[in-house]
C-alpha cells in the first residue's frame, strides 16, 4: 500500500511538472497581453503586470475583428459540409458494401497523405478558373475537399460499430438507402459528428498555408492577420500576444466544452458490437 502511494505521488509530481512546462507559454501570452507597452522588457517578461491594461486587447481586436469574422464564416460551413459528406461516405463504406469498396476507401484515405504544398499550384489554377480565387467560398471548398478523407475515416469506423441487424430490420420494413440513413444512422451519429466537427474546426481555423495563398484582403482569415501583425517593422509584443490569444480562443472554447464528448466519440467507434 505504501509503495502504491509512493508511485502515485511520483506520477502526480511528474504530471504536474509537465503541466507547468506546457502552460508556461500560455502564462507568458496572457500576462504579456495584459501589460502596457511601457512595461514590456525582456528582463520582466515573466513578471505579473504591475498595472493591468486591456489596451492591447482593444488594439488587437481593432486589427483582427474583420479577419476573425472571416474565420467564422470559413470554419463553420466548411466543418458542417465536410462532416456531412464524411457521414454519407462512411455510411456507404461501412453498411452498404459494394464491389471495390475497400479500394475506394483506400483512395479516399490517400488524400490524407498529400502535402498541401504538392497541390497548391493546381488548386490555385482550378479556383481561378472557377472564379473563386481570393474568396472565402473558394477557401471553404478547398478545406471541405481536404477534410473528406479524415471525416470519412472517422464515420466509417464509427458506423462499423452499429449492428448490421438494425439495417436489415429497416430494409425488411421497406426503408431504403436514404431512409435508413435519415431515420436510423443520423440519430446515432451525435458522437461521430462531435469528433469530426472538433477535428475539422480546429484544423480549418488554424490553417495558414491555404488561407494566405488563396484569399486576398479583405477576405483573409485571422491566422493571416496575426502573422501580418507579427511581420510589421515595429512589433508591439503586447498587441501581438493579445492577437495570438484572441485567435486561439475559439478552439480553446470548443475543446473546453466539448472535449469530454470528443473522447467519448473516439471510444464509441473503437469497439465493434
Amino acid at each position: 500500500m505504501a509503495l502504491r502511494r509512493l508511485n502515485r505521488s511520483i506520477l502526480y509530481l511528474v504530471l504536474t511538472v509537465f503541466a507547468i512546462l506546457y502552460l508556461m507559454p500560455v502564462y507568458l501570452v496572457v500576462t504579456t497581453s495584459l501589460k502596457a507597452g511601457a512595461a514590456l522588457h525582456l528582463s520582466q517578461m515573466w513578471d505579473l503586470p504591475t498595472h493591468w491594461s486591456t489596451s492591447s486587447l482593444v488594439s488587437a481586436w481593432q486589427k483582427l475583428g474583420p479577419n476573425f469574422l472571416n474565420s467564422v464564416y470559413l470554419a463553420v460551413p466548411a466543418t458542417v459540409i465536410s462532416s456531412l459528406i464524411g457521414a454519407v461516405n462512411g455510411y456507404s463504406l461501412a453498411k452498404w458494401k459494394f464491389r471495390g469498396a475497400n479500394v475506394v476507401f483506400f483512395i479516399i484515405l490517400m488524400g490524407m497523405f498529400i502535402p498541401y504544398q504538392a497541390v497548391l499550384i493546381p488548386v490555385l489554377r482550378v479556383l481561378d478558373a472557377m472564379g473563386l480565387y481570393g474568396t472565402i467560398p473558394g477557401l471553404i471548398l478547398v478545406n471541405v475537399v481536404y477534410g473528406i478523407p479524415i471525416t470519412t475515416l472517422i464515420f466509417r469506423n464509427f458506423y462499423a460499430a452499429i449492428p448490421a441487424e438494425m439495417i436489415e430490420a429497416a430494409q425488411i420494413d421497406g426503408a431504403g438507402y436514404w431512409g435508413i440513413f435519415r431515420r436510423i444512422i443520423l440519430p446515432l451519429s451525435a458522437a461521430g459528428f462531435v469528433v469530426a466537427g472538433i477535428w475539422q474546426f480546429t484544423q480549418i481555423w488554424n490553417n495558414f498555408l491555404f488561407a494566405v495563398a488563396i484569399t486576398v484582403p479583405p477576405h483573409q482569415p485571422v491566422t493571416v492577420a496575426v502573422v501580418n501583425i507579427a511581420g510589421s517593422q515595429t512589433i508591439q509584443w503586447n498587441v501581438q500576444m493579445a492577437s495570438a490569444l484572441m485567435a486561439s480562443i475559439p478552439t480553446l472554447v470548443v475543446y473546453i466544452f466539448l472535449g469530454k464528448y470528443f473522447v467519448r466519440g473516439l471510444l464509441a467507434g473503437s469497439v465493434k458490437g
